[in-house]
């Protein structure tokens, strides 16, 4: 998207601003950190300005700006006062909401605390860049209390503020910038952060302005931690927090709420750059948040990062339950309501589902799904996602029975098994996780395995084949997910009193057999008495735990232990018929 440019005087700098965008609509103010010119924003402010009126500029000294020639010019009042020469030039009247990254997080605190002058910040969206001076006052406090846990913190940030001590050093880092770092930087955020270059970015300026950006530390470091000024902002705050971030940890922002009443902190799974790495993670936080400034009402999203507001420990949250028309599955569902939850309660039996709603209440929203039918589970979560948003729980529960010997058993019963308890599993994890992954802030999804999928049966082929691939399944998606703050965990269930027994197929057997054996097998499972309530409970806590595979019930449990260190053993069982 184009852009036009201009040129603001401020002291002894001059700053190239550019613009984009519809100017009558709110201002959305972008700042730069170290060692970045206005083009690390490409991305977020082609997106914001589909909507808003975008302003980024080059920080003073680097890429085409100028800057003063001594280290004093870089202090942070300086700076602060760039940030207001831009918004008087861009919007001489009004507020403008700034949004800032690194650097330009650290001087955009010094214009939002400004108390003469933060009335002309309508909001500000930090990322990486905490302000100096609640960081030397977090310092003081975590020296003056050295419990483990504070020094672990104090510890943890030093390590990752290594270069800092190097910035400081007399000409070695200038040097390096603009011999060695300048003309390899493009390669350095490529292997560290994962970053391709591209047009503007790295900019053709970098070994200068790295060189010249060593001076925002040696004129601000040590004055603002060692002695920290009390900086309080009336100012809506959202921090947006990477939490792949190897140069700035939680510590710093977490005594945020002393000097911010209105704060919203929200984890972002992405790396230091998250301008550069997610812009449509950072777009649609920045987008949120300013439009619940002007009067839009707030996302379950920003509802959820909301600080000081108590909540239950599931409240703000999207959960959607399959096969929640009936046992564990509107168990489940029903659980995660009473904790706070809106729930999406699915079941291929519509009116199963509205039951269970109904024993809900206004948070539970029942759809028909069938999870075994690509087509229509696209249908369904496309549904969910505009009416609901994006959920932050998932739990693949709809499954079906089949018993029988693996020679009795047609093509026909193993495609439909495999249909819905492994590939409804597949659709679920790929549809949900995929709106997951995009939105940037984590979930969890919850698969629903057996003790079957590690406990062979000569009567359960199918079956625990099924759920073998679940457990399997869910192993390796957790491994691809864990990047993207996505939990995954299998749920194994042993004999539980629901009302799959009743449905169950069984493999050669007469119509007639049929009942027989379904009242046999369900008479066992009610005599077992494990309530599916139990199973739910199991559910919540591994997702509270984020635990990657839990038997539920004792033989299920014993069965697990049986597969790993007994397996010679399991196979004698594995001989044995119940089904008679």
């Amino acid at each position: 998207m184009t852009s036009a440019q201009r040129s603001v005087e401020s002291g002894d700098a001059t700053l190239a601003v550019f613009e984009r965008g519809d100017p009558s609509a709110p201002t959305v103010l972008l700042v730069h950190g170290y060692p970045d010119t206005h083009r690390l924003w490409d991305g977020v402010a082609d997106r914001l300005a589909e909507r808003f009126h975008v302003v980024t500029y080059d920080t003073r000294g680097t890429g085409a700006s100028t800057g003063p020639p001594g280290t004093d010019g870089y202090r942070t009042e300086r700076l602060g006062d760039d940030l207001f020469e831009v918004v008087d030039a861009v919007k001489p009247s009004g507020k403008v909401h700034v949004v800032a990254h690194d650097w330009g997080s650290i001087q955009a605190w010094e214009a939002v605390t400004d108390p003469d002058r933060q009335h002309r910040i309508a909001s500000f969206t930090t990322i990486s860049g905490p302000c100096l001076d609640h960081t030397g006052a977090w310092l003081r406090r975590t020296v003056r209390a050295p419990t483990p846990r504070n020094l672990r913190k104090l510890a943890g940030q030093l390590a990752h503020s290594w270069y800092i001590y190097l910035f400081h050093v007399p000409v070695v880092p200038e040097l390096l910038w603009r011999t060695v770092i300048g003309r390899n930087w493009g390669k350095l955020m490529h292997a560290v952060e994962g970053l391709e270059p591209r047009d503007g970015h790295p900019a053709d300026t970098q070994a200068a302005d790295g060189a010249l950006g060593v001076r925002l530390y040696r004129a601000n470091m040590l004055p603002r931690l060692l002695h920290p000024r009390q900086r309080w902002t009336d100012v809506p705050v959202q921090a947006l927090l990477p939490a792949a971030d190897r140069y700035v940890t939680p510590g710093p922002t977490a005594e945020l709420d002393h000097w911010v009443p209105r704060l919203w902190r929200r984890t972002i799974h992405t790396g230091h750059w998250a301008p550069e790495s997610r812009p449509d993670v950072v777009a649609r936080a920045v987008t949120e948040f300013v439009e619940h400034v002007e009067g839009a009402p707030v996302t379950r999203s920003l509802q959820r990062g909301r600080s000081g507001v108590p909540r239950q420990r599931f409240g703000d949250q999207l959960v959607v339950v399959t096969g929640a028309g009936s046992g564990i599955g509107r168990a489940t569902a029903q659980l995660f309501a009473g904790l706070g939850a809106e729930v999406v309660v699915a079941d291929l039996d519509l009116a199963a589902a509205e039951e269970t709603a109904k024993t809900i209440g206004a948070a539970a929203y029942p759809f028909q799904a069938d999870v075994a039918d690509e087509d229509a589970m696209t249908r369904f979560v496309a549904e969910v996602a505009d009416a609901h948003g994006v959920p932050d729980v998932v739990v693949n529960n709809a499954g079906i029975g089949l018993a029988g010997a693996f020679m009795d058993t047609t093509s026909a019963q193993w495609q439909r098994v495999l249909d819905v308890n492994l590939m409804g599993v597949v659709h679920g994890c790929k549809l949900f996780g995929e709106l997951m992954v995009a939105r940037g802030e984590g979930g969890h999804i919850v698969n629903l395995s057996s003790a079957a999928a590690y406990t062979p049966s000569r009567t359960l082929p199918a079956y625990a084949a099924s759920k073998a691939g679940v457990l399997v399944l869910s192993e390796c998606l957790r491994a691809e997910l864990a990047a993207h703050g996505i939990g995954v965990s299998a749920i194994c269930p042993g004999l539980v009193n629901t009302a799959i027994t009743s449905t169950t197929r069984f493999a050669g057997a007469s119509d007639e057999r049929q009942e027989v054996l379904r009242r046999k097998a369900s008479s066992a499972y009610a005599k077992r008495g494990f309530p599916p309530e139990r199973v739910a409970s199991a559910i919540v806590k591994a997702v509270l735990d984020n635990t990657a595979v839990v038997p539920v019930t004792v033989e299920a449990k014993a069965g697990r232990l049986g597969s790993r260190f007994a397996p010679g053993l399991m196979r004698r069982f594995a001989r044995l018929n119940p089904v008679r």
